[in-house]
């Protein structure tokens, strides 16, 4: 199999400065479609002549030219869905093509996004869509280009909410944007999960990758929380934890971009964590081995997550291009900015809260 093509990192195909926004996710168009002429204008209605000789070959009785009609236009909607299907299976036959000649691109980072968007969305979405039903707020403050850093609350004892913010960039933001998220160690650590954070555009949660990718123009997602998040006990739901020494609002001084803060619903219930067996934990090696009302007693079973009804809202992006450089090293201002966006993050979650019916509806 040859080689994947690596795109420099100064490619200017990236999606800042000067890069053409990506269009959102289109769906294809099922059902019947409209004759059109060979220019591709839509045929124009038949004259009095045509008139005339189309009702003189009409049939005599309604029911027949009811049953003719209806034929006619099922003829079209069943030419249209198979020329939809052939399109997909073309498309998918030439996305194979490219995978087995290595005739594909990724960064410095590993980051495929022609896998991503074909095939890493698609697997995710159905658990967005149906599964979790995830109503996204605020998308707008997100911006349509340029870098943006976007911190979120970290919840539910897998990191399932950091893929499901990352589907809401890319499904809803206008300019189709992705959402490049830091991760821990043990991501990179475990042998597949690896290599699908890597194509998936995820790289090690350091200041200096996360200052690369926003220089780039790159929106990037950080969880200052980390383990303390998604590891804490069911008692403390939604309450956050300590947003470690402020290394993310300094990444984004030094590169001059908005802070967006983020609030996520929902997740802190998939896997109500009732306990932590600590020992066991530090023989795998690994921060906490969660106990909860169904796993491990239900063996694999117990480890299918709640199907708890998600919000996740975006908020009022914190600018930072009016501070000066050096001001990236005065820990009283990484201090005053850090509890800003705890705080945001905070009271969003609590008002959203309020608002919600219910924890599955």
């Amino acid at each position: 199999m040859a080689d994947a093509k690596v795109i420099p990192f100064d490619d200017d195909r990236s999606r800042g400065g000067a890069a053409t926004p990506r269009p959102g996710r289109r769906r294809p168009l099922l059902g019947g479609t409209r004759r059109r002429n060979g220019e591709g204008a839509v045929s124009p209605l038949p004259g009095p002549q045509a008139a005339g000789t189309a009702s003189a070959a009409a049939p005599d009785g309604p029911e027949e030219a009811r049953g003719e009609t209806a034929g006619g236009r099922g003829g079209e909607s069943g030419g249209a869905a198979r020329g939809d299907w052939e399109r997909r299976i073309a498309g998918g036959l030439a996305f194979l093509r490219r995978r087995v000649t290595g005739e594909y691109e990724v960064d410095e980072f590993g980051y495929d996004e022609e896998l991503t968007d074909q095939v890493l969305m698609s697997l995710l979405r159905p658990l967005y869509e149906n599964y979790f039903r995830v109503e996204v707020k605020g998308i707008e403050n997100i911006p349509s280009e340029g870098g943006a850093l976007v911190v979120a609350n970290h919840s539910g004892v897998l990191p399932l909410d950091g893929l499901m913010m990352q589907v809401a960039v890319h499904d809803n933001h206008p300019a189709g944007r992705h959402l490049r998220l830091l991760a821990a160690d043990l991501v990179f650590m475990l042998p597949v999960v690896n290599e699908l954070a890597r194509k998936a555009g995820h790289t090690l949660a350091c200041a200096e990758d996360a200052e690369r990718l926003l220089q780039r123009g790159e929106v990037v997602g950080v969880m200052p929380e980390g383990f303390k998040g998604i590891g804490k006990p069911f008692s403390e739901r939604y309450k956050l934890q300590r947003f470690g020494r402020g290394g993310f609002v300094s990444t984004a001084l030094r590169a001059g971009v908005p802070i967006v803060p983020c609030s996520i619903v929902g997740a802190e219930e998939i896997y109500p964590m009732i306990g932590n067996v600590k020992t066991l934990a530090r023989v795998l090696g690994i921060p906490y081995f969660p106990v909860t009302p169904t796993f491990p007693w239900l063996g694999p079973l117990g480890a299918l997550p709640l199907p708890t009804k998600w919000t996740i809202q975006f908020g009022e992006p914190i600018p930072t291009d009016g501070f000066p450089p050096e001001a990236a090293e005065d820990p009283m201002l990484m201090f005053n900015l850090t509890d800003q966006v705890r705080e945001q993050i905070q009271h969003t979650l609590y008002k959203l809260l309020v608002q919600r019916r219910s924890v599955f509806f």
